[in-house]
């Protein structure tokens, strides 16, 4: 493969046979979606990540695949074990950080959330149409002043008859601009926290695309502004009444964040491996000297290290034994580590890796936003510290109560 070519087909970075784990639908859903990235995706990415455009021409293609909604049991949705959304989220990730972003709001955030949360009718009316991506969604937590104190959220609904009155703001809502729904999480006059489904076009609201990103430009996150933007009650989401039921979802979806960070991790393998072993320098291919080698040999070892914490982590969540600690080690050791993979990747490269053509710069600029979004380092550490000491060292708390909810930081996907 060239260094200008696509990502291989086949990983190379499959050390330990992890194949043997995967059960054949995993095998099977993981290559549909490997295949139409390698055909549709990779090769026209980049200039919509350079034009930070959103590839609307690949929707119907990747609504074809028959993958949204992921674990979603029923109403159209494919209903995959955690490990085989796992696979999917990384095989995105590693054709297209901002695609995957667009898919895991769509399917991880906002499906799951109706799914957890509403009520039969509100799954009926809403989740099958979003299965075909005839309806796309989004998910609106984070606030342009609380991101990992999402817990705090400012935006407000009151009640007035028939319908519920949001007022408020929202920052980094991926699929903001574009969603045809797009689930608001707000507080009422008693301060319970609720999730209301807001149809584009409602009165009052405005959404505004956010320029001048470094990362995920081919995806769109949106500021929101609420002015008393008034839906039905039907739309409040019928089983949410704290927001524990919020971090029920975002639980349930954060583990396959660590999968996002594997996806790039391999792709910057990938490229760097096939890179090296056709550029010569002094004679010979790069790969044959040995710093060279020691990076790969590096490289690889921790993808081995990030690809079974990750179908561990998957098999855990499928036996309903995950927990939020577990989903935030995950999260931080593999975000930190396909940081270091990714920069290295960069550095074999020389003077080609900051060149688009060549697709490592833009895994490298895409990874710091997956370092940061679902959940900062810091953050996901002193969760994982909280649960090993019962010692909160995030509110200050000497002691963690039993009902005290995780913090959840920035959902910005």
């Amino acid at each position: 493969m060239s260094a200008a070519g696509t990502h291989p087909t086949a990983p190379a970075v499959d050390f330990y046979a992890l194949e043997d784990l995967l059960e054949p639908a995993e095998i099977e859903v993981r290559d549909r979606v490997r295949d139409f990235c390698a055909r549709e995706v990779t090769p026209v990415i980049n200039g919509y990540w350079e034009r930070a455009e959103f590839p609307f021409p690949l929707l119907p293609g990747i609504a074809g695949l028959g993958i949204a909604g992921g674990t979603v049991q029923g109403y159209g949705s494919p209903g995959m074990s955690a490990v085989a959304a796992g696979l999917v989220a990384a095989e995105w990730a590693r054709a297209d950080g901002s695609l995957g972003t667009f898919y895991g709001v769509h399917s991880f955030l906002a499906m799951q959330s109706i799914a957890m949360l509403g009520s039969e009718e509100q799954r009926e009316r809403w989740l099958p149409a979003m299965a075909r991506m005839e309806t796309i969604g989004a998910f609106g937590l984070t606030e342009p002043q609380h991101g990992s104190d999402a817990v705090a959220l400012e935006t407000r609904a009151r009640r007035d008859g028939d319908e519920w009155v949001l007022t408020g703001a929202k920052k980094w809502i991926g699929n903001g601009t574009i969603a045809d729904l797009v689930l608001i999480w707000a507080r009422d006059e008693d301060g319970n926290v609720g999730g209301y489904v807001v149809p584009r076009g409602s009165a009052g609201w405005t959404a505004t695309r956010m320029t001048g990103k470094t990362a995920l430009r081919a995806v769109w996150q949106a500021e929101i502004t609420l002015d008393g933007v008034r839906v039905p009650a039907e739309n409040k989401l019928a089983h949410c009444r704290s927001f524990t039921d919020v971090s029920l979802v975002l639980d349930r979806t954060r583990y396959t964040v660590a999968w996002r960070a594997l996806g790039v991790a391999e792709a910057a393998y990938e490229l760097a491996l096939a890179h090296t072993l056709q550029r010569e320098q002094f004679g010979q291919p790069i790969a044959g000297y040995q710093l060279v080698q020691d990076k790969l040999a590096r490289m690889l070892a921790e993808i081995t290290s990030m690809q079974l914490l990750s179908w561990r982590l998957s098999k855990l969540a499928d036996q309903g034994r995950m927990t939020a600690a577990m989903a935030s080690l995950a999260k931080m050791n593999n975000c930190r580590k396909a940081r270091q993979i990714v920069a290295d990747a960069r550095d074999l490269f020389g003077g080609d890796g900051i060149l688009l053509e060549h697709h490592i710069a833009r895994h490298h600029a895409d990874i710091e936003a997956i370092y940061t979004f679902e959940g900062t380092d810091h953050v996901q550490s002193l969760i994982v510290g909280r649960e090993v000491t019962g010692i909160s060292a995030i509110t200050g708390r000497r002691k963690v109560r039993a009902a005290e909810p995780a913090p959840e930081p920035p959902q910005s996907l």
